[in-house]
C-alpha cells in the first residue's frame, strides 16, 4: 500500500486485452483505483469490476477535457495517471513511497519504457523521455485539446523527476503503430483547424526534412536499429500527413461554406 494516500485513474477504450495487466501492477499498492471508460464494447468495464467499483462512463470528446474531468473524481490530492496498456513496476511503486513522504514538488515526471511488440526502443527519444504522471489533482491540469495537451501546474510549483519505469506496452504490433500514427495525423490537423492555425506548406517542408535526422542522429533512433530508421521516418511522415489532412479539411470547409471551385 502506498504510504501517502494516493488515486490511479485509467482511461479505456475497448482496453479488454490490457486492463488486468494494468489494473494488476496496481491492486494492493493504489488506495483508489478508478476507470473512465469511454464507451468501450468489449469486456474492459466487466474485468474492470473485479479490481474496483468507482468505475464511470464518459464518452471522450476533447483529450485534455476528458483527462481533467477523470482526474477531478479521485478522493486523493495525489494522483497517477495510467493509460490501459500500461503498468506500474515495483520499483517505481517503491520510488513513489519514499518520494511523496516529505515533498515540496506538486508533480513528477516519470520515464515510460516503450515497446513495439516485444522490442523496448531505448533511443530515438522514447526513452527515457519522462511524462507528467504523477501530481497533485488541485493544481494540475491538461490543456484541453484534442490531441498533445500541455501539462500546466496552476501553483506555479516545481515538477520533480522520477527514475523507475512505467511500462507502456502500447504497439503490440506494427499495424498497430501505423494506426495510432493515421489516428494522431487527423486529430493534428482537427487541431489545428479549431485553432484556427495558419499553418504554411514551408513550415511543414522543414519539419518534414527536420525531423528525420533529429530523431535518427541527434536522438540516436541509430541505435534502434531498423526500428530506429522507421520511428525516424514516421516522424517525419507525420509533419506531411498532418498537413495534407489540414489542407483537405480547409477544403471540404470551403465548400461547406458556399465556394464552388475553392483551390486546394
Amino acid at each position: 500500500m502506498s504510504i501517502v494516500s494516493v488515486s490511479a485513474v485509467i482511461i479505456t477504450k475497448n482496453e479488454e486485452d490490457n486492463i488486468a495487466m494494468c489494473l494488476d501492477s496496481l491492486k494492493g499498492w493504489a488506495n483508489e483505483i478508478i476507470i473512465v471508460d469511454d464507451e468501450s464494447t468489449d469486456k474492459t468495464v466487466e474485468l474492470a469490476y473485479k479490481y474496483t467499483d468507482r468505475i464511470f462512463h464518459r464518452k471522450m470528446d476533447i483529450e485534455g477535457k476528458h483527462r481533467n474531468w477523470a482526474y477531478a473524481q479521485a478522493k486523493n490530492e495525489w494522483v497517477i495517471s495510467l493509460d490501459a496498456d500500461e503498468y506500474v513496476t515495483e520499483e517505481l511503486k517503491q520510488e513513489i513511497n519514499e518520494a511523496l513522504v516529505d515533498t515540496t514538488h506538486s508533480a513528477f515526471s516519470i520515464p515510460l519504457r516503450n515497446f513495439i511488440g516485444s522490442y523496448q526502443v531505448r533511443y530515438s527519444g522514447w526513452y527515457p523521455a519522462g511524462k507528467v504522471r504523477l501530481f497533485k489533482k488541485s493544481v494540475f491540469r491538461y490543456e484541453e485539446v484534442k490531441v498533445h495537451p500541455r501539462a500546466f501546474l496552476d501553483d506555479n510549483g516545481t515538477n520533480g523527476h522520477l527514475t523507475k519505469d512505467i511500462v507502456h506496452k502500447g504497439y503490440p504490433d506494427i499495424e498497430h503503430f501505423l494506426g495510432s500514427l493515421n489516428r494522431q495525423t487527423t486529430w493534428e490537423a482537427q487541431k489545428w483547424i479549431e485553432t484556427n492555425r495558419k499553418v504554411t506548406f514551408g513550415k511543414i517542408l522543414w519539419r518534414t526534412f527536420d525531423r528525420f535526422p533529429r530523431t535518427y542522429f541527434r536522438k540516436k533512433g541509430h541505435k534502434d536499429g531498423f526500428f530506429g530508421f522507421i520511428i525516424a521516418f514516421f516522424a517525419s511522415l507525420y509533419q506531411i500527413m498532418s498537413y495534407m489532412k489540414y489542407r483537405h479539411m480547409l477544403y471540404e470547409q470551403k465548400i461547406a461554406n458556399g465556394d464552388k471551385n475553392p483551390k486546394i
